[in-house]
């Protein structure tokens, strides 16, 4: 019986808007850019993926543009004709012949399991350990950077029983501001969430350090990579004062990186995400790697739609632990919807689909309206 071939694979690239500018140290976003990939099978089956970036080149080194590119030009050329069967065999071919690319590289790996799940009947989370838990605790990002706007959305986001924990985004302002700007949000809260901040690299080490300080008199629950992100001695130091915990994110681009953060005592928790750790086997080693270091585990976004956010969900469903949660709440952000049905958020959670592959179907309408080459000539046409 003839084995079941890779056949061809497709990317677009969509621009979806935004409910409110998002803002980041390093970058405000007004819209959310997706690269869609499509597996075709000899079989017939078509596995779907996604890799997002957050504010194009601002957060790393790959944007929708270079992982197109790299999937069309150097990926799809290697894995046409492939064992579609073997998703495992198909990333370590990648992984002898692309160096880094781990964003491309994570969409690959989740069409193919996609594709494979639909295939055996089996949810992705079955496919790579079987998962351990039916929903996920989700966070939200409160980024406006206004003090009352941020407090009003979170009253909204619990009265609506959406979520109980926030993060906010500092480190573009003196660290004065964003310390009494987390601290009024803190105090209206109260007990009800918890609250903590994303410096995302944007302290040095001694400004981290009183900016620490000063988080946890205001009540903060945890900081995330409030330096850069190649400065792991300078992590370990803040871990040892012992202050506030200290999540690693920027830092972890997959299980080499974790290792290193483990050995050097350089995180109490560990941002996991499925595109930094270059797909869903890696990040689940990188998860596994914290776990049998005692970092805490929390399950970590790059703003994805909902294809990234589901792929994130299976394999967060399979951890360990989770004591720190998820934030996957991409999906939300984002005023459009591309599937056929939406994800389910309730109870503060996200319900994890028990469906064959990653248990969603796209919009196949929407996705070819938001395309930007369709976009781009409509917009060509209007200025006409």
């Amino acid at each position: 019986m003839p084995r079941t071939q890779i056949a061809s694979i497709d990317t677009v690239i969509i621009d979806l808007p935004t409910i409110r500018p998002h803002v980041l140290a390093m970058a405000t976003m007004h819209r959310q850019t997706l690269c869609i990939v499509k597996i075709l099978c000899s079989d017939g089956v078509t596995g779907i993926g996604e890799a997002t970036t957050i504010g194009g080149l601002a957060y790393g080194p790959e944007s929708p543009e270079t992982i197109k590119c790299a999937i069309d030009s150097y990926f799809a050329p290697l894995l046409q004709g492939l064992d579609a069967t073997r998703p495992s065999a198909a990333m370590a071919l990648l992984s002898r012949h692309a160096v880094g690319n781990h964003f491309a590289k994570c969409a690959i790996e989740t069409a193919l399991l996609d594709a494979q799940g639909k295939r055996l009947g089996l949810p992705v989370s079955e496919l790579i350990g079987g998962r351990r838990t039916e929903r996920l605790p989700v966070l939200w990002t409160l980024a406006s950077g206004d003090t009352a706007r941020d407090i009003a959305e979170a009253e909204e986001m619990l009265d609506t029983r959406r979520h109980n924990a926030f993060k906010l985004k500092i480190g573009k302002r003196p660290v004065e501001q964003d310390v009494a700007h987390v601290g009024a949000i803190k105090a209206s809260l109260g007990g009800r969430a918890s609250v903590r901040v994303d410096v995302n690299m944007a302290w040095d080490e001694p400004t981290a350090m009183r900016g620490l300080a000063m988080l946890a008199d205001v009540g903060c629950d945890l900081v995330e990579q409030p330096i850069i992100r190649h400065n792991r001695e300078g992590m370990a130091r803040l871990v040892r004062h012992g202050l506030v915990p200290i999540m690693a994110d920027e830092s972890l681009t997959g299980p080499a990186s974790a290792m290193d953060f483990a050995r050097a005592g350089a995180a109490d928790v560990f941002a996991v995400k499925i595109e930094q750790s270059g797909g869903l086997d890696a990040a689940r080693a990188v998860a596994q790697i914290g776990d049998a270091a005692g970092i805490g585990l929390y399950g970590g976004t790059m703003l994805e739609g909902a294809i990234g956010t589901i792929a994130s969900a299976h394999a967060f469903a399979t951890f360990p632990s989770l004591k720190w949660g998820t934030e996957l709440f991409g999906p939300l952000l984002l005023t459009e919807e591309i599937l056929e049905k939406p994800l389910r958020y309730s109870d503060f959670s996200l319900e994890v689909p028990d469906g064959p592959g990653l248990g969603i179907s796209l919009d196949d309408d929407r996705v070819t309206y938001f395309r930007r080459d369709r976009t781009t000539t409509q917009f060509a046409l209007q200025g006409a």
